[in-house]
Formats: structure tokens, C-alpha cells, sequence
């Protein structure tokens, strides 16, 4: 999963450390300035004027009692200070104790230190533009690359970092944080979202033909009933008589009422006959599968705002192909401007060697990823997960 654009990350993180001087990026350490010392001024010679003298009866001292002192209680003991070896050695053991907790939870933030190099500006504008290249390799849309990079400058820039980092960690976990926030603009709990709604709840599923969509409405029907619920299909893309039948091999196999009608009838008549159903015989989910002709075609757009007004889905799920690429972004942003899209299921993850599409498609149209499939099961089906992206995306499966 996403070997070319992880290999080529490790080559510029690589390179990072490699071929850039550490005395060219890191600022060199400025030695504190201790203020001047102010030299006491002296004091010129006063000349005193003796007084007269004065003859004071002399009293009688009374007798004093010896004050028996307490004894000074002994300092504690110094600790002998570390020599700066010494504390070098210290850091590189707390480092590798803590890279036994997952690597996924590290970030740049965690290597900030008081007493670290600050990374200059000029030479960090060579790891950008490679960066910046191998992005857009991966089918990475122009907007997203160019936030992961102000948030790698962000990261970086005149920040310090803990000697006992190679700049080649550093620069990773930079990187790491930037794509981090940049999937996290929007996160969708499908499961919670389906407890708290209303019965029957109706989900709409769109998208053009090829991008596994009547197996990923498989997929979903299968998690309902694996939580107890039970769902109904709608076979609404009535334009192709292939996707009524794949619909009702997937319905026998998990055990799963159908609703359908001929070919060529009206996509919205059958939507509404599936929810009268499941409102009939308290049903809990209906699952409605639509036509998927190019996102292009006029006729196939009015067709899915038909079915909007009619079946007033409460959850509008596009499915993408993840090997598309930024043509599944131009699919996302036709669907949300006609009938507005609420999350996305990415299918084929698991064959994906670039990853773009993960990474721009929630980003550009500001909704988010609800689930990737990662194969032909039922149960191939995954809850995105921010950290799950950035684990397989960075490190080796």
C-alpha cells in the first residue's frame, strides 16, 4: 500500500541528512552575553572634624550569660555534575526508551528543546521543492501540497531540536505532523452517527460505475447487521440491469431484503418503495444504490436529485476510486455541488502505490473519509482512521 510515494519519501528524508551540511541548516549557537560588570567608583577621602571631647561617667556592665550556639547542620552533598559527553550519552538512552512506545504517537513537538539547533530557512527550501515534486507524483492535489508544505515550514523553521535527533528524524516527523493536520480537517464516527438517528435511517450512495460502490453497499450492509440492525437494499440504478443483479447476489449471500423493479423503471419509485418497506416492517437502514454513468452526463445529475427529493436520504455517502487519483476529486466535487456529499468510502486502498486520493479528496471538498475498503470481503472494510493513514503511508508493512 502506497510503496511508490512511501519509497520516494524515505529518499528525501534520507537525503535530508545525507547531503545537506548541518552547519548550513542549523543556526549556529549564539554564546550568552553576560552584562558588563560595573566597577565600584571610589569614594573620595572625607576629612573628619574631631569633636571636643566629653567626660561620660563610666557605668558598670551588668554580667552576661554564655549563649550556647547550635550546631551548623552539615550541607548535602553535591551531585557531581554530567560533563556535556556525559549528557549526550543521557539523551540518546531517554530517546531509545522512548521509541519503544508507537511510532505513530511521535511528532516534531516532542523533540522541541531549549538547548537544540534552530533549523535556517534557505537550505530547507531544497527539501520543500523535492517534496513538493514527489507530492504531485502521487496524484496530491495543488491545495493540499501546498498546506503540507507551509505546515513543514511551520514545523521547522527557526524552531529547535534536540541534538541527539538526526535531521533526517526531524524532517520526517515534520512532515508527518503536516499530513497529520491536514487529514484531520474532518473526522466522521459512521457507527455513533448511525446509533443516534432516526428508524429507518436511509443512506444514499453515489458515484460513477467501476469504483466497487454495489460491493462497498455490500460492505456496509454486512457492519448493520453485525450490530444487530437489519437493513433493506434499493436497487435504484435500474439504467444498467448487470448492477440489479449484482445487487441481488450480494442480498441472498448476506441474508438481506431487496426491493427492485425492472429495467429502465424510475430510480425515485424504487427508492420510495424501499423505505415504505422498512417502514412497514421496522426495518432499521435502507441502503440505496444509484447509476454511476460519468459524472458529466447531465441526465444521470438530475436523476440523483430526483431520488433526493423523493427518498430525503439522511446520509449521502460518495465512493471513490482511490486509484483514480485527482480524477476521483473532479467525480467528488460534481457529486457534493449537485446533491451535496456528507462522507466518502475510498475502494482498493490495499492496491493504491500513490495515495493521493486519500490525501486530497477529504481536504478539497471538506468532508470526510468514512471508510476505505482494502479488498473483495465483506469484512474488508475500514474505519479511516487518521493514524492508521500515516502507519501505513510511512512505515513498512
Amino acid at each position: 500500500m502506497f510503496e511508490s510515494l512511501k519509497s520516494k519519501m524515505k529518499s528525501l528524508f534520507s537525503k535530508a541528512d545525507k547531503h545537506l551540511d548541518e552547519e548550513k541548516v542549523y543556526k549556529p549557537e549564539e554564546p550568552e552575553q553576560k552584562p558588563p560588570a560595573i566597577e565600584p567608583v571610589p569614594e573620595s577621602p572625607r576629612t573628619e572634624v574631631p569633636a571636643p571631647a566629653e567626660t561620660v561617667p563610666a557605668k558598670e556592665e551588668p554580667e552576661r550569660t554564655p549563649t550556647v550556639e547550635p550546631e551548623p547542620t552539615p550541607a548535602p552533598a553535591e551531585e557531581p555534575k554530567l560533563s556535556r559527553k556525559e549528557m549526550l550519552k543521557l539523551r540518546k538512552q531517554e530517546k531509545k526508551e522512548s521509541k519503544r512506545a508507537p511510532e505513530s504517537t511521535s511528532s516534531s513537538s516532542s523533540v522541541v528543546s531549549d538547548s537544540g539547533k534552530k533549523i535556517k530557512e534557505d537550505p530547507l527550501d531544497e527539501i520543500l521543492d523535492e517534496l513538493e515534486i514527489i507530492l504531485f507524483e502521487a496524484d496530491v492535489a495543488y491545495p493540499v501540497v501546498e498546506e503540507i508544505k507551509a505546515g513543514v515550514r511551520q514545523n521547522l523553521v527557526g524552531r529547535k531540536y534536540d541534538r541527539s535527533y538526526t535531521l533526517e528524524q526531524v524532517v520526517e516527523m515534520s512532515v508527518k505532523d503536516a499530513i497529520r493536520d491536514v487529514l484531520k480537517i474532518n473526522e466522521f464516527d459512521f457507527d455513533g452517527w448511525l446509533a443516534e438517528q432516526e428508524r429507518p435511517t436511509v443512506i444514499m450512495f453515489v458515484g460513477i460505475n467501476g469504483t466497487g460502490k454495489t460491493t462497498a453497499i455490500a460492505k456496509i450492509a454486512k457492519r448493520v447487521q453485525d450490530q444487530g440492525m437489519t437493513a433493506v437494499m434499493a436497487a435504484c440504478d435500474t439504467f444498467r440491469a448487470g448492477a440489479i443483479e449484482q445487487l441481488t447476489i450480494h442480498s441472498e449471500k448476506l441474508g438481506c431484503k431487496i426491493v427492485k423493479q425492472a429495467h429502465d423503471a424510475d430510480p425515485s419509485a424504487v427508492a420510495y418503495d424501499a423505505i415504505e418497506h422498512a417502514k412497514s416492517k421496522r426495518k432499521d437502514v435502507v441502503l440505496i444504490d444509484t447509476a454511476g454513468r460519468m459524472q458529466t452526463n447531465n441526465n444521470l445529475i438530475e436523476e440523483m436529485k430526483k431520488i433526493v427529493r423523493i427518498a430525503k436520504p439522511d446520509l449521502k455517502v460518495f465512493v471513490g476510486d482511490s486509484l483514480a487519483g485527482n480524477d476521483a476529486i473532479e467525480q467528488a466535487k460534481v457529486f457534493d455541488a449537485a446533491i451535496g456529499i456528507d462522507a466518502v468510502i475510498l475502494t482498493k486502498i490495499d492496491t493504491d502505490a500513490k495515495g493521493g486520493a486519500a490525501l486530497s479528496i477529504a481536504h478539497t471538498i471538506g468532508k470526510p473519509i468514512a471508510f476505505v475498503c482494502n479488498g473483495q470481503e465483506y469484512d474488508d472494510i475500514i474505519k479511516f482512521n487518521t493514524e492508521w493513514m500515516i502507519d501505513r503511508m510511512f512505515n513498512d508493512d
